[in-house]
């Protein structure tokens, strides 16, 4: 036989190993967990370029100058993306005669109370709902809490222009029957029907002034952790480029296992037998 057909033939058999089952459905395997890992790693890669559009935005809302909020919203207008955590100026009048608290919600420190929900009558007649910060829930939660007066008579105040909370953004259920002047969602269309008034879309956030002994502020937004996607994105990657490179490794270590068997057996053959 040519030694070149020789050297092929050796070869093959040396291979031959890969068409049992176990080998095949390891190779399966080893060919799916590419594309799965590096259509991971595309997924990371959108929620990295997600995260970091939203932090800039947030930080480019945050840092703009304020203005007033009659530029960015009026009654049954819907809070955009961009138009979100504003900084914006507001000056009326506080109702606490119709003020109501909006249930379940945190802190900074994970403890569960209300949030302080007063409309702002303005200069012109029309309502800003203004959430002045979080009070705890001392008590039977299903009595009307005793909460801190905001400032008395026509006042300035600032705050972050929030977009109305629904069902579908939030997550947070619209429970009906709750106890009197108590909520679950801050929507201005609801709160338009239920003062009967025109009732600026959104609401805000106010971060000044904060009276001594008011409601606790909300904090920022803050930023999310984009650069952590991006470290999954490369790790996926590098799996994805790791598994042919393990599975080579693989298979040189089981040709050099059943060769080391194939010389040990080979000795054991060959030597003569004792009389």
């Amino acid at each position: 036989m040519h030694p070149t057909a020789r050297m092929y033939r050796r070869g093959v058999h040396r291979y031959r190993f890969l068409l049992s089952r176990q080998w095949v459905i390891l190779s399966i395997v080893a060919i799916a967990l590419i594309p799965t890992m590096i259509r991971l790693g595309f997924w990371q890669k959108h929620r990295y370029e997600e995260r970091t559009a939203r932090n800039d935005l947030v930080s480019s809302a945050l840092h703009a100058k304020p203005v007033p909020v009659e530029r960015l919203t009026s009654p049954r207008h819907t809070v955009t993306r961009t138009e979100k955590y504003r900084t914006v100026t507001a000056t009326g009048t506080f109702e606490t005669a119709r003020e109501v608290v909006v249930r379940r919600r945190t802190n900074s420190d994970g403890e569960v109370g209300f949030h302080v929900l007063t409309p702002l009558v303005l200069t012109d007649g029309r309502v800003l709902l203004v959430n002045r910060g979080w009070i705890p829930a001392d008590g039977v939660q299903t009595a009307f809490p005793k909460i801190p007066a905001p400032p008395s008579g026509r006042t300035t105040i600032t705050g972050r222009l929030m977009a109305d909370e629904t069902t579908a953004a939030s997550g947070i259920k619209n429970v009906k029957g709750l106890p009197d002047r108590q909520l679950m969602l801050i929507n201005s269309t609801e709160e338009a029907h239920r003062l009967g008034a025109q009732v600026l879309g959104g609401y805000v956030e106010q971060t000044a002034p904060t009276p001594k002994g008011g409601p606790e502020q909300i904090s920022d937004p803050g930023s999310e952790d984009a650069p952590l996607n991006y470290a999954y994105m490369i790790q996926w990657w590098l799996f994805a480029a790791g598994v042919p490179v393990g599975w080579w490794f693989l298979v040189r270590r089981e040709i050099r296992d059943r060769e080391e068997a194939t010389a040990a057996v080979q000795p054991e053959e060959s030597a003569p037998a004792t009389v």
